[in-house]
Protein backbone atom coordinates (compact mmCIF):
# COMPACT_ATOMS: atom_id res chain seq x y z
CA UNK A 1 0.00 0.00 0.00
CA UNK A 2 1.30 3.49 -0.89
CA UNK A 3 1.01 5.14 2.53
CA UNK A 4 2.33 8.47 1.36
CA UNK A 5 -0.08 8.59 -1.58
CA UNK A 6 -3.00 7.67 0.69
CA UNK A 7 -2.06 10.38 3.18
CA UNK A 8 -1.87 12.94 0.38
CA UNK A 9 -5.31 11.94 -0.94
CA UNK A 10 -6.85 12.25 2.52
CA UNK A 11 -5.24 15.68 2.97
CA UNK A 12 -6.60 16.80 -0.42
CA UNK A 13 -10.10 15.66 0.48
CA UNK A 14 -9.82 17.42 3.82
CA UNK A 15 -8.69 20.63 2.10
CA UNK A 16 -11.57 20.37 -0.38
CA UNK A 17 -14.08 19.91 2.45
CA UNK A 18 -12.68 22.93 4.30
CA UNK A 19 -12.79 25.05 1.16
CA UNK A 20 -16.38 24.00 0.49
CA UNK A 21 -17.44 24.87 4.05
CA UNK A 22 -15.59 28.20 3.88
CA UNK A 23 -17.22 29.11 0.57
CA UNK A 24 -20.72 28.19 1.71
CA UNK A 25 -20.27 30.12 4.95
CA UNK A 26 -19.07 33.17 3.03
CA UNK A 27 -21.94 32.87 0.54
CA UNK A 28 -24.45 32.57 3.38
CA UNK A 29 -23.12 35.74 5.02
CA UNK A 30 -23.29 37.72 1.80
CA UNK A 31 -26.78 36.48 0.91
CA UNK A 32 -28.04 37.35 4.41
CA UNK A 33 -26.53 40.84 4.19
CA UNK A 34 -27.25 41.80 0.57
CA UNK A 35 -29.82 39.35 -0.80
CA UNK A 36 -29.10 36.42 -3.09
CA UNK A 37 -29.84 38.42 -6.24
CA UNK A 38 -26.98 40.83 -5.49
CA UNK A 39 -24.28 38.27 -4.65
CA UNK A 40 -21.66 37.49 -7.30
CA UNK A 41 -19.16 34.65 -7.53
CA UNK A 42 -16.32 37.18 -7.34
CA UNK A 43 -17.68 38.61 -4.10
CA UNK A 44 -18.02 35.14 -2.57
CA UNK A 45 -14.46 34.16 -3.47
CA UNK A 46 -13.15 37.41 -1.97
CA UNK A 47 -15.22 36.97 1.20
CA UNK A 48 -13.96 33.39 1.60
CA UNK A 49 -10.36 34.35 0.90
CA UNK A 50 -9.92 31.92 -1.99
CA UNK A 51 -9.27 32.32 -5.69
CA UNK A 52 -12.11 32.35 -8.19
CA UNK A 53 -10.64 29.22 -9.75
CA UNK A 54 -11.14 27.32 -6.48
CA UNK A 55 -14.73 28.51 -6.32
CA UNK A 56 -15.58 27.49 -9.89
CA UNK A 57 -13.82 24.14 -9.56
CA UNK A 58 -15.94 23.33 -6.53
CA UNK A 59 -19.34 24.57 -7.74
CA UNK A 60 -19.01 25.06 -11.54
CA UNK A 61 -21.33 28.07 -11.62
CA UNK A 62 -23.40 30.41 -9.47
CA UNK A 63 -26.44 28.16 -9.71
CA UNK A 64 -24.49 25.19 -8.40
CA UNK A 65 -23.26 27.18 -5.41
CA UNK A 66 -26.73 28.53 -4.64
CA UNK A 67 -28.17 25.01 -4.88
CA UNK A 68 -25.61 23.72 -2.36
CA UNK A 69 -26.33 26.66 -0.07
CA UNK A 70 -30.08 26.03 -0.47
CA UNK A 71 -29.62 22.40 0.64
CA UNK A 72 -27.74 23.56 3.75
CA UNK A 73 -30.34 26.20 4.54
CA UNK A 74 -33.14 23.62 4.32
CA UNK A 75 -31.34 20.94 6.33
CA UNK A 76 -32.52 22.15 9.75
CA UNK A 77 -36.16 22.21 8.65
CA UNK A 78 -35.83 18.73 7.18
CA UNK A 79 -34.36 17.50 10.46
CA UNK A 80 -37.33 18.96 12.34
CA UNK A 81 -39.70 17.13 9.98
CA UNK A 82 -37.86 13.83 10.43
CA UNK A 83 -36.99 13.88 14.12
CA UNK A 84 -38.14 17.10 15.76
CA UNK A 85 -40.93 17.53 18.29
CA UNK A 86 -44.54 16.93 17.26
CA UNK A 87 -46.66 17.91 15.48
CA UNK A 88 -44.01 18.67 12.84
CA UNK A 89 -41.92 15.67 13.87
CA UNK A 90 -42.85 12.12 14.92
CA UNK A 91 -45.29 11.56 17.74
CA UNK A 92 -48.40 13.15 16.23
CA UNK A 93 -50.96 11.58 13.85
CA UNK A 94 -49.98 11.78 10.19
CA UNK A 95 -52.77 14.25 9.38
CA UNK A 96 -51.55 16.65 12.08
CA UNK A 97 -47.97 16.31 10.86
CA UNK A 98 -49.01 17.08 7.28
CA UNK A 99 -50.93 20.13 8.46
CA UNK A 100 -47.97 21.35 10.51
CA UNK A 101 -45.56 20.79 7.61
CA UNK A 102 -47.48 22.91 5.11
CA UNK A 103 -48.27 25.68 7.60
CA UNK A 104 -44.61 25.89 8.63
CA UNK A 105 -43.49 25.97 5.01
CA UNK A 106 -45.92 28.79 4.18
CA UNK A 107 -44.70 30.78 7.18
CA UNK A 108 -41.08 30.30 6.09
CA UNK A 109 -41.80 31.40 2.51
CA UNK A 110 -43.51 34.52 3.81
CA UNK A 111 -40.60 35.46 6.07
CA UNK A 112 -38.09 37.96 4.70
CA UNK A 113 -35.49 36.50 7.07
CA UNK A 114 -35.70 32.92 5.78
CA UNK A 115 -32.51 32.09 3.89
CA UNK A 116 -33.90 28.97 2.22
CA UNK A 117 -36.80 30.90 0.68
CA UNK A 118 -34.52 33.72 -0.48
CA UNK A 119 -32.28 31.22 -2.23
CA UNK A 120 -35.20 29.32 -3.74
CA UNK A 121 -36.31 32.52 -5.47
CA UNK A 122 -32.93 32.73 -7.20
CA UNK A 123 -32.85 29.12 -8.36
CA UNK A 124 -34.57 28.23 -11.64
CA UNK A 125 -37.22 25.56 -11.30
CA UNK A 126 -35.26 23.16 -13.50
CA UNK A 127 -32.52 23.10 -10.84
CA UNK A 128 -34.66 23.38 -7.73
CA UNK A 129 -37.40 20.84 -8.54
CA UNK A 130 -35.09 17.84 -9.11
CA UNK A 131 -32.89 18.75 -6.13
CA UNK A 132 -32.50 16.34 -3.23
CA UNK A 133 -34.23 18.91 -0.99
CA UNK A 134 -37.36 18.93 -3.17
CA UNK A 135 -37.32 15.14 -3.49
CA UNK A 136 -36.99 14.88 0.29
CA UNK A 137 -40.10 16.99 0.85
CA UNK A 138 -42.01 14.91 -1.69
CA UNK A 139 -40.98 11.68 0.06
CA UNK A 140 -42.00 13.15 3.40
CA UNK A 141 -45.50 14.12 2.22
CA UNK A 142 -46.01 10.86 0.32
CA UNK A 143 -44.91 8.84 3.37
CA UNK A 144 -47.30 10.70 5.66
CA UNK A 145 -50.16 10.10 3.22
CA UNK A 146 -49.35 6.41 3.37
CA UNK A 147 -49.19 6.42 7.17
CA UNK A 148 -52.57 8.13 7.21
CA UNK A 149 -54.06 5.31 5.14
CA UNK A 150 -54.84 7.44 2.09
CA UNK A 151 -55.80 5.37 -0.96
CA UNK A 152 -54.90 6.21 -4.52
CA UNK A 153 -51.72 7.40 -6.22
CA UNK A 154 -49.92 8.87 -3.23
CA UNK A 155 -46.97 9.89 -5.37
CA UNK A 156 -49.16 12.19 -7.47
CA UNK A 157 -51.24 13.30 -4.51
CA UNK A 158 -48.05 14.44 -2.80
CA UNK A 159 -47.13 16.43 -5.92
CA UNK A 160 -50.60 18.00 -5.92
CA UNK A 161 -50.29 19.10 -2.29
CA UNK A 162 -46.78 20.46 -2.73
CA UNK A 163 -47.87 22.51 -5.74
CA UNK A 164 -49.96 24.66 -3.40
CA UNK A 165 -46.97 25.45 -1.20
CA UNK A 166 -44.27 25.93 -3.82
CA UNK A 167 -42.64 29.32 -3.68
CA UNK A 168 -44.09 30.62 -6.96
CA UNK A 169 -47.67 29.80 -5.90
CA UNK A 170 -47.32 31.28 -2.42
CA UNK A 171 -45.64 34.45 -3.71
CA UNK A 172 -48.31 34.89 -6.40
CA UNK A 173 -51.18 34.44 -3.96
CA UNK A 174 -49.64 36.74 -1.35
CA UNK A 175 -48.43 39.55 -3.59
CA UNK A 176 -50.70 39.45 -6.64
CA UNK A 177 -53.93 38.28 -4.99
CA UNK A 178 -53.41 39.86 -1.54
CA UNK A 179 -54.11 36.58 0.25
CA UNK A 180 -52.94 36.77 3.89
CA UNK A 181 -50.69 34.10 5.36
CA UNK A 182 -53.38 32.91 7.78
CA UNK A 183 -55.77 32.22 4.89
CA UNK A 184 -53.11 30.26 2.99
CA UNK A 185 -52.42 28.16 6.08
CA UNK A 186 -56.14 27.59 6.67
CA UNK A 187 -56.52 26.48 3.05
CA UNK A 188 -53.60 24.05 3.38
CA UNK A 189 -55.20 22.59 6.52
CA UNK A 190 -58.50 22.27 4.65
CA UNK A 191 -56.80 20.47 1.75
CA UNK A 192 -55.22 18.02 4.18
CA UNK A 193 -58.55 17.43 5.95
CA UNK A 194 -60.28 16.70 2.64
CA UNK A 195 -57.51 14.37 1.48
CA UNK A 196 -56.98 12.68 4.84
CA UNK A 197 -60.34 12.30 6.62
CA UNK A 198 -60.01 11.64 10.33
CA UNK A 199 -61.68 8.24 10.08
CA UNK A 200 -59.00 7.01 7.62
CA UNK A 201 -56.04 8.04 9.77
CA UNK A 202 -54.96 4.84 11.56
CA UNK A 203 -53.67 6.80 14.55
CA UNK A 204 -57.12 8.36 14.98
CA UNK A 205 -58.92 5.03 15.14
CA UNK A 206 -60.15 3.72 18.49
CA UNK A 207 -58.18 0.80 19.91
CA UNK A 208 -59.65 -2.56 18.92
CA UNK A 209 -61.68 -4.36 21.55
CA UNK A 210 -60.59 -7.59 23.24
Amino acid sequence: MDTQHGTTAVAERSDAARNRARLLKAAGRLVAEHGAEHVTMEAIAKEAGVGKGTLFRRFADRGGLLLALFAEAEADFQDLCRSGPPPLGPGAPARERLTAFGCALIERIASDADLGSALARQLPRERRYPSETARGYHRHVSTLLGEAGVDGDRDMLAHALLTFVNIEAVDHLRHDCDVPIARLQATWADLVRRMVPADTDPEQQPAPGP
